[in-house]
């Protein structure tokens, strides 16, 4: 295999710089971390704005015209840097995150308090426990502060630059198409930049090319009028929290297929040469399924694990309440129970028409006296990002300088809603470029980030910087 190149004569002093100013950089990003800015929940408005608004300040604090645009929702940070003497030639990259955060329930689970970030001794070195660690305030902070080394140690950009970050990814980002329509002229660039997802290990950088899309529902059945008393109503009409389960165990069979109508229609098999290609990765199974504490495969039978998690679609079920959900008992038949249920999508597959074919599914085992009510919580499409293209070989080049091992191409189970919509809306595609862990609990108690992938996620960028400068 041969050897990475060592970084340029450009590249080094900037590099240097993030060594010297790297306890300043986490310390910012503590600062952040401690701004509990859950979007889902409206408690946390005001300090989901606050997030927003200390994003924008860091920004202008190193040369960027930022402010927070209003939406009818959370704000949006828009921030823009063009480089001195820049012409129609230069590069303009358009930089993607999000500055809120999943509500950090349950919170006992919590070694420490979600929004006071500690720095903790684990397997690798250190790492920072906080909500938000690795999704996204974390890695929102790799590029802001490599644009800081770059000003720091060049006095500029050898780009053009706008940053785009939302405050509404975890709660489905109700204002994200909208925004990007009403200022498409605005956030126009060559390449969408996203650092939201995963290294294949904490010595393997990786770009990933494929990225599952979404449908989210919550599902409310309703039955008797009122919470009745389990001994004089039990067993004389229907009680909605065990008529939902029935319902909901209708989702899959017994091969664990999902059995919503229409639901594969769409999805192509791998090539020959993804197949090649994933298994050189040499995926340990025993030891993904033992970080979350379990051993035994399980989904879609006849599928491997990766492809389960990256190029088949899933329908989980998210959440699920009825009646009596306090501490010790209290014998009622709940007059409704809800299910959260949440399918993610692959290549070649139609939200809006899985939505809607989920819905009837659930609509068509409605029960004697029941109705239905249903809220829609998200709905993206899933991305293929093409593996060939000056912007894919510029961005593994930058990380060729930074790494000793070799990047690669993989696949992940997540959801970046923003990522079909730049293609859609703006008419451009996006690069997906991240730093977290397998490992790193997202959207779990505990969250974390390795500081070893913080820094190196930050020297990542700063090469990918000098890098995309010579596209052309």
């Amino acid at each position: 295999m041969a050897k990475n190149p060592a970084p340029s004569a450009t590249l080094q002093p900037i590099l240097a710089q993030v060594d010297a100013d790297f306890d300043s950089s986490v310390s910012r990003l503590c600062d952040l971390l401690r701004i509990p800015s859950v979007s889902t929940d409206p408690a946390f408005n005001k300090q989901t704005r606050a997030a927003g608004q200390w994003c924008t300040d860091q920004l202008k604090s190193i040369g960027f015209d930022a402010s927070l645009r209003d939406t009818t929702g959370h704000p949006m940070v828009v921030a823009h840097y063009r480089t001195n003497g820049s012409n129609g030639k230069t590069p303009h990259l358009l930089y993607y995150g999000h500055y809120d955060v999943q509500p950090p329930d349950p919170l006992d689970l919590w070694k420490s308090p979600p929004f006071e970030p500690a720095i903790v001794e684990g397997p690798r070195g250190k790492r920072i426990v906080a909500r938000g660690a690795v999704d996204d305030k974390g890695q929102v902070m790799l590029f802001i502060e490599a644009f800081r080394a770059w000003m720091k140690a060049r006095g500029s950009l050898p780009v053009n630059v706008t940053v785009f970050l939302e405050g509404e990814e975890e709660s489905g980002s109700p204002s994200l198409d909208p925004f990007l329509k009403a200022n498409k002229k605005e956030l126009q660039a060559d390449v969408c930049i996203v650092s939201d997802t995963s290294m294949w290990d904490i010595n393997t950088p990786a770009v990933t090319y494929m990225l599952r899309g979404l449908v989210y529902i919550e599902a409310t059945l309703h039955g008797p009028s009122a919470d009745l008393h389990s001994g004089m109503f039990g067993g004389s009409l229907v009680n909605p929290a065990t008529a939902l389960c029935g319902v909901i165990a209708q989702l899959h069979d017994k091969n664990r297929k999902v059995q919503i109508p229409g639901f594969y229609s769409g999805i192509k098999e791998l090539s020959a040469a993804e197949k090649k290609m994933w298994k050189s990765l040499k995926f340990n199974e025993k030891q993904f399924l033992g970080e979350a504490g379990m051993k035994t495969p399980y989904g879609e039978r006849g599928r491997t694990t990766l492809e389960r998690i990256w190029s088949r679609p899933t329908c989980e079920i998210n959440g699920i309440f009825g009646g009596y959900t306090g501490k010790g008992a209290k014998t009622v038949i709940g007059s409704s129970a809800s299910a959260k249920i949440s399918c993610r999508l692959v290549h070649g597959q139609d939200p809006k028409k899985v939505m809607k074919n989920l819905i009837a599914f659930l609509k068509k085992r409605t029960p004697p006296d029941c109705r239905w009510e249903i809220h829609e919580h998200g709905c993206s499409p899933a991305i293929r990002v093409p593996t060939e293209s000056p912007w894919l070989e510029a961005a593994l080049e930058g990380l060729r300088s930074v790494f000793t091992k070799q990047p690669v191409l993989i696949g992940t189970g997540g959801s970046i809603p923003l990522v079909g919509s730049v293609q859609r809306i703006l008419g451009f595609d996006s690069l997906l470029v991240g730093f977290g862990l397998d490992d790193d609990r997202v959207h779990s108690p505990n969250e974390k980030f390795e500081l070893k992938c913080y820094e190196m996620g930050i020297k990542s960028h700063a090469a990918m910087l000098e890098a995309f400068s010579t596209v052309s």
